[in-house]
């Protein structure tokens, strides 16, 4: 073939493979502003994300608040406004109360209950099983270890300590829970929780973290903390993925685009973990820190059982989720149980498996 023709083959080829290699930019937001530290977790899936998936897709991100609010996000991504957009799945449980055991467990999942489960025994299913239900993919990319418990300018030591309190609680069980316990809960976005305490809106709130509560500046508008934070014994963060966008890419940058979820995970996790521990160190010197004993632990666990098992049957996918959550913790328990004390944490003495399969319909 002479040289010509060879140039001319080699330039059809390329302007045929042209559409198929054509960039994608994505635009995405979250549910955080840039005045909480959770954001972060969103910020280095974005780095990870652009450089694995090189020239074939470019994300641009914004802050929570700057395209949409925050209880907007999962609209925006359902209807294809924005490609994605990262949040905790806890928020949109008054579409699907699944996704609320999606986000956090009541004194249940540790944050490495989340991976092995995510990861082994079949929850990133139900993840996109869920959303799927919404037109979206979903990848969860963040995790952190039990929240902080309730920051007040009363002292909480027993649980009748809460006895009329208005708290800023999120979570449908959560807030179940603390009705049983004769407080009231009160939903607001993170970011409008500090003018709250600073004016007696509410007696007392949780947010997150240790490190991310004190980038919220509680500490300034609170005198006491208790811990630990029973009502969520971890969280799950992710982004939420617009089924049309995520189709039109290719099966690389799809791939792509998982790995930089997994490697956030993990990293998410030793990040919050670390700053959590400096936080802490903060928090010593600023406010009194009291933690509720043992015999009262183990009773939010039979309260907690009772609630999950309450909201599980209200609907079959909740069911579903908590079904497999605690199958999942009944099979690692025999080999947890028997390394401890050299284990993963503990193994909860959580709901009972065959109510939740009786309201999932197994």
């Amino acid at each position: 073939m002479k040289m010509t023709h060879v140039i001319a083959a080699g330039a059809l080829t390329a302007g045929l493979a042209g559409p198929a290699m054509a960039q994608e930019s994505w635009t995405m937001t979250t549910t955080w502003p840039s005045s909480l530290e959770l954001i972060e977790i969103d910020r280095h899936f974005v780095e990870l994300a652009n450089a694995l998936t090189g020239d074939a897709l470019t994300i641009e991100f914004f802050e929570g608040g700057a395209l949409v609010p925050a209880g907007e996000v999962f609209g925006a991504v359902e209807s294809g406004t924005i490609q994605a957009g990262g949040d905790w799945p806890g928020y949109w449980a008054g579409r699907n109360s699944a996704f609320s055991p999606l986000a956090t467990t009541a004194s249940l999942f540790n944050a490495i209950d989340y991976v092995n489960w995510i990861q082994q025994w079949g929850g990133a299913d139900l993840y996109n099983e869920i959303y799927g239900k919404f037109g979206m993919v979903y990848l969860p990319y963040g995790v952190t270890n039990n929240e902080s418990g309730f920051r007040t300018n009363k002292k909480i030591e027993t649980l009748d300590d809460l006895q009329g309190m208005r708290l800023r609680l999120s979570g449908l069980e959560q807030g179940r829970l603390l009705e049983m316990l004769g407080g009231s809960q009160v939903s607001m976005a993170g970011g409008e929780i500090y003018q709250s305490l600073e004016r007696g809106v509410i007696d007392g709130a949780e947010f997150s973290t240790p490190n991310v509560d004190w980038s919220g500046g509680f500490q300034q508008v609170t005198k006491f903390w208790a811990t630990p934070g029973w009502h969520q014994s971890a969280s799950m963060f992710g982004v939420m993925i617009n089924k049309a966008s995520w189709d039109a890419l290719s099966p690389e940058t799809q791939n792509a685009l998982k790995v930089a979820a997994d490697a956030n995970l993990i990293w998410s996790l030793a990040f919050t973990e670390k700053r959590a521990t400096e936080a802490y160190a903060l928090f010593d010197e600023a406010v009194e820190i009291t933690r509720y004993d043992d015999a009262t632990l183990a009773r939010v666990q039979e309260m907690a059982n009772e609630v999950i098992v309450q909201t599980a049957c209200e609907n079959p996918d909740s069911a579903k989720v908590y079904l497999s959550q605690v199958e999942y913790l009944n099979d690692y328990a025999k080999w947890r149980d028997a390394s401890a004390p050299f284990n993963l944490g503990r193994t909860p003495n959580g709901p009972d498996v065959e109510k939740l399969r009786e309201c999932a319909g197994e």
